[in-house]
């Protein structure tokens, strides 16, 4: 009888254990839908024909940049946002876009990394894999915020998203796909191509 008691009793706290988990992760989903929702209803995302916002961010050499505004006018950008450094996906997209450095260089645009990380961890990042371009820090998702950058996974993994602007300061191409991190250089040459 005490077994089955003990049985029973194990059984019930899993089963209020799986209750309580159930039920946070249907709110917490219902936060990500909302605050999802709210944002397209805002509309904050950039969007092709947008002008680049004015911002200040730091380097992976703790120096400030300012990009946007008149701070970039007569210049191409192209501005990729990828989750974390040194990371497979992230590492090979980083890798392709130094790769391909000299094409952006001849088609006179200017490339920026954006992520979450330190810029201790960029200057690593970019001597570990000779990056020839800059990397720019985003600890608290200002810039990430500032053009829309969705998350995936219920908000979990920063999105990867690269924007293309024009020499008029205007959004001239978008490409969002966590997958194809090769892909985004294709894009972006390819806009640039065909400006």
């Amino acid at each position: 009888m005490k077994k089955l008691t003990l049985y029973y009793g194990s059984n019930s706290l899993r089963f209020h254990f799986f209750q309580f988990f159930f039920i946070l992760c249907k709110r917490w989903s219902l936060k990500t839908v909302l605050y999802t929702q709210s944002n397209q209803k805002m509309n904050i995302m950039l969007n092709i024909g947008d002008t680049l916002p004015l911002f200040t961010a730091q380097t992976d050499e703790e120096k400030e940049v300012q990009l946007g505004g008149n701070a970039t006018m007569g210049k191409s950008l192209v501005i990729y946002f990828y989750p974390k450094d040194d990371t497979p996906g992230c590492t090979k997209e980083a890798c392709a876009f130094r790769d391909s450095f000299a094409d952006f260089e001849a088609l006179g645009a200017t490339v920026y990394g954006v992520s979450g990380d330190s810029p201790a961890s960029h200057r690593k990042f970019r001597e570990k894999y000779r990056l020839p371009y800059r990397l720019l820090t985003d600890p608290n998702k200002e810039i990430r915020k500032l053009f829309g950058v969705p998350t995936n996974l219920l908000g979990l993994i920063p999105g990867r998203v690269t924007y293309v602007i024009n020499t008029s300061g205007k959004i001239s191409h978008i490409f969002n796909s966590q997958g194809q991190a090769e892909k985004h250089i294709t894009e972006a040459l390819s806009a640039l191509n065909n400006r």
